[in-house]
């Protein structure tokens, strides 16, 4: 099954992704405002892809691939969806860098909680975004998603400390 934006197109990640993802889990450009994790090996990451669960209402894991090339750039996740609220979380990371910044990740966004909205009957969609992350947070509101409040102190990254923001986009509010 595949879910068409206008720049790109989601589909369900499978082994054969593994080393594209693996890259980007390695890459601190890429981990900079993602909670990271400890450095694991390629052969981990393909176990991973090929023991996880399939895709179900609870959650869903897409590549995006660029409609233009086929070429995969990155995942997108809605996760925690409980039919019994129509809520679900969101995840997002382009990890080709030579995409950021092409409105990739915001027509990524857009697509997969149009999927929520229409496919899921989700009511509600929220994410986190560190509060550094500007390039992050004006995608997300192109979307519709507004500020629904800031948790202090939250992430730390090169001995700092960042705020995080938490954000929601409800049915009918997608832009």
């Amino acid at each position: 099954m595949f879910v068409f934006g206008d720049l790109v197109k989601l589909r369900a990640m499978g082994p054969s992704d593994a080393e594209a993802l693996w890259r980007w889990n390695h890459d601190p450009e890429v981990m900079r405002w993602m909670d990271d994790t400890y450095a694991q090996p390629i052969e981990q990451t393909r176990r991973w892809l090929e023991e996880r669960p399939r895709n179900d209402y609870g959650h869903v894991l897409f590549g995006i691939e660029t409609l233009a090339a086929g070429t995969l750039i990155g995942l997108v996740v809605l996760r925690d969806a409980e039919p019994e609220t129509g809520c679900a979380k969101l995840d997002i990371y382009i990890g080709e860098k030579d995409h950021w910044g092409k409105g990739y990740g915001t027509d990524a966004v857009r697509t997969a909680c149009r999927y929520g909205f229409d496919k899921m009957r989700l009511h509600k969609v929220s994410l986190t975004v560190v509060a550094a992350n500007e390039r992050a947070q004006r995608a997300y509101e192109k979307v519709g998603f507004v500020v629904e409040g800031r948790l202090r102190s939250q992430f730390r990254r090169d001995g700092q400390w960042h705020d995080e923001i938490t954000m929601g986009l409800l049915e009918g509010e997608l832009a």
